[in-house]
């Protein structure tokens, strides 16, 4: 007879809880059902554009990317973006209820409590609009998510002379100010990832008020910056980093990819988390600095790491703007914690330093998971060691945050801090596994026999020098279940070798596809998230994807400009401009688009800068001839095609783009081996190689004919790492009229 399971909460981790037990345990074992408290599934995740009401942004990005964010047995379809927005992956998640259902989800139904009775069974008390109810269940799994509810501090009060939220309700600045008049500081308290995070958001909505043509959605944006409050630094990397940093022309991929690159780590793979020694932390930080090129002190002086600072732990936070917004000085960085805050003067401590003129208040100040416990009974919550004040270790539970060994029917899935899905999905196979096998087979008796969780649990809790994630690394929790549940890993297939001489061996959750109960649609899918990671790793190694990305990213901010100007006609003077070239981000304009450059994309017209040129002229032959000279373009990236491309801008209204002045093509650097492969079997037919000489950044070129002149584009891109140092724009002009060079060097 199948046993009833009870599963709160129907997010990522109670969905594939569902299926785990449904499809992957011995037909009839169990009978599911999954408790919502919200009118639609998805937890975090919103399910719709439109569906702006929860604790996540419907258009927030992931900082991961989708080879990572998804589950084994259904891969994202081809035509999704790298990085997701939310509700693509609520809408991720209900295509998987729809292909792996069975499971009685019944939606508007909060679990009040669950009692634990003497045979080990669940009594659940659930509220819904039609009052409550009550069953009983075998078995209990708790999927309600560690985001138990936003972190008010006390010291915070609830209202206050300026409008103070949590950064899980900001969705723009107009709805952040509302009715206040105040200018000055929008204050971002936390500094950990969603305080990175939030303040980056901040600064774009900021600088695309500022920048945006038309009419301004407050007044005065310029009036404002954001003024980010962290008691300690943290590494921000963009969303795509590079496998090879230190490369003239570095190739680009997902930022995730070559963080679980296992051909990187010895292997069997060893915690990286948990207690960070000095060594380690050493280690961790000098990884972090290659991999970034810098100790960020060429951002901010506030920002760097290095001294004392790299013999603590690191914290890693993810942005593509932040960075350069710091340098740009739309944020500002002060060091410390939020004290008190009277009037529009917020007090820091330990330091006491005053910030002034503040106009709002942003606490990103993270969750606090114990709620998500409130529906256990004190003597399971006893038994689970659950501490209220470990906000990051709030329950002691074995292997892996699995389940109790005391409690037999109660399991686990998903509660941890930053849960990965691939965890997720090995945790639903564990407890499905535990309940759904009479005698363990050696392989999980072993693991349940050398499980250390709950001790090493609590002893991380008095740790000074836990992790940032004291669960565990994604690759090894992944190989410790793994090796539990007598999963082999499948190979991942070749790849371009990177500069240690190795392909690139990356984990996602499909190389342990779970083998039990496959069907061949899983297998399908399987294959499918496989494959599509592997062409992803390709493209970006071998053919130059996501360079313009790249470089679209890391322009924001001020250059300086130098700019030689040779003229064949007497008519038009040779000489030098000096001056600087400012990149403002803003909100993707309609102004010039045709539906071929993102005007009809599902994701938006993302983002774009206005290009703003501003200098002096001075004639070669005639130092006597000088004048200010000042230009603007607007510049695109269109992520669906990876494509940058510039645009002219109107002359009646600069600030609005006019029509098409050039798209940027990437010409992939090559050494003689490829080069030989493409003249003679059109390896790379999709992309144009150069042979680089080896010494040089990233070429482009482009080409535009204006009535009768043509321009003929080249640029140069030089990266340190992941950043931009320096880019060279050259172009010759020839015409009826005209027929001159210009060669531009843009540095920071």
């Amino acid at each position: 007879m199948a046993k009833s399971v009870c599963i709160v909460g129907a997010g990522p981790s109670g969905l594939v809880a569902a299926k785990t037990l449904l499809h992957d345990a011995p037909a009839d074992s169990f009978k599911v059902t999954v408790f919502e408290a919200q009118s639609r599934i998805g937890g975090l995740w919103p399910t719709a554009k439109s569906d702006s009401d929860g604790l996540v942004h419907p258009f927030m990005v992931t900082n991961q990317s989708k080879h990572t964010v998804q589950f084994s047995d259904l891969a994202w379809h081809d035509s999704d973006p790298e990085f997701p927005r939310a509700w693509q992956v609520g809408q991720y998640l209900e295509r998987y209820l729809a292909e792996y259902g069975g499971a009685d989800v019944r939606l508007g139904h909060k679990v009040a409590k669950a009692e634990l009775q003497d045979d080990g069974t669940w009594k659940v008390q659930t509220e819904s609009i039609s009052g409550s109810e009550t069953e009983l269940f075998d078995y209990l799994l708790v999927a309600t998510g560690f985001f138990g509810k936003p972190t008010w501090p006390d010291y915070v009060p609830m209202e206050a002379d300026v409008p103070i939220i949590h950064s899980s309700k900001y969705r723009d600045i107009k709805s952040l100010l509302g009715t206040s008049t105040r200018r000055g500081k929008i204050l971002v308290v936390g500094g950990q990832m969603s305080g990175i995070e939030t303040a980056a958001t901040v600064a774009t909505h900021l600088s695309s008020a500022i920048h945006s043509p038309g009419e301004k959605v407050i007044e005065e944006p310029e009036k404002y910056y954001v003024h980010h409050v962290t008691h300690r630094q943290s590494w921000v990397f963009p969303l795509f980093t590079s496998p090879k940093p230190a490369a003239c022309a570095p190739p680009f991929l997902p930022c995730d990819l070559p963080s679980y690159n296992l051909a990187n780590r010895p292997q069997p793979l060893t915690n990286s988390q948990g207690h960070i020694s000095v060594d380690s932390a050493r280690v961790l930080n000098s990884i972090y600095q290659s991999a970034l090129g810098t100790n960020q002190s060429d951002f901010s002086a506030e920002a760097k790491i290095d001294g004392d600072l790299v013999d603590e732990q690191p914290f890693v936070a993810m942005s593509s703007y932040y960075m350069d917004f710091v340098r740009s000085g739309l944020i500002k960085i002060s060091r410390g914690k939020m004290s008190s805050v009277s009037g529009n003067v917020v007090t820091l401590s330990p330091t006491n330093e005053q910030i002034s003129d503040v106009a709002a208040i942003i606490l990103a100040t993270g969750f606090d998971p114990s709620p998500s416990l409130s529906l256990l009974p004190k003597p399971v919550l006893e038994t689970i060691s659950h501490s209220p004040s470990h906000p990051n270790l709030p329950a002691a539970l074995a292997f892996h945050g699995t389940h109790h060994p005391s409690l037999p029917t109660l399991g686990f899935v998903g509660f941890y801090r930053s849960p990965y899905w691939g965890v997720m999905e090995m945790q639903a196979r564990f407890v499905t596994r535990l309940w759904a096998t009479p005698s363990p087979s050696p392989e999980l008796k072993q693991a349940l026999e050398d499980d250390d969780s709950i001790a090493r649990t609590l002893a991380l809790r008095a740790d000074p020098r836990t992790s940032q994630f004291p669960m565990g690394d994604y690759a090894f929790l992944m190989q410790e279940f793994a090796r539990a549940l007598d999963i082999p890993i499948v190979p991942f297939g070749d790849t371009p070798p990177l500069a240690n001489g190795k392909a690139m061996d990356i984990l996602t959750p499909a190389r342990y596809a779970y083998p039990a109960a496959r069907s061949a649609k899983a297998q399908e899918e399987v294959e499918k998230s496989l494959r599509a990671t592997h062409d992803t790793v390709v493209a970006g190694l071998s053919h130059g994807r996501f360079v313009a990305g790249a470089v679209f990213r890391s322009l924001l901010g001020e250059w300086r400009l130098e700019r030689d100007l040779t003229s064949r006609l007497p008519s038009h003077p040779s000489g030098r401009f000096v001056g600087t070239a400012r990149f403002e981000l803003r909100e993707g304009t309609p102004d010039g688009r045709p539906h071929s450059h993102g005007a009809k994309s599902a994701l938006g017209l993302g983002l774009e800068y206005l290009y703003v040129e501003d200098g002096v002229f001075t004639a070669r032959d005639s130092p006597g001839l000088s004048f200010r000279a000042t230009r603007r373009y607007v510049w695109r990236y269109d992520e669906e095609r990876d494509r940058l491309s510039v645009w002219f801008a109107r002359t009646d209204d600069p600030a609005r783009a006019d029509y098409l002045f050039h798209e940027v093509e990437f010409l992939v650097p090559a050494d003689e081996e490829a080069m030989a492969a493409a003249d003679g079997t059109g390896a790379a037919a999709d992309a144009k190689l150069v042979d680089s000489g080896r010494k040089r950044g990233w070429l482009a070129e482009a080409s535009h004919l204006c009535v009768e002149d043509l321009y003929d584009v080249h640029y140069e891109f030089n990266f340190q790492a992941v950043n931009l140092r320096e880019w060279k724009l050259a172009y010759s002009v020839k015409g009826p009229k005209k027929d001159y060079t210009i060669n531009g060097v843009y540095r920071r």
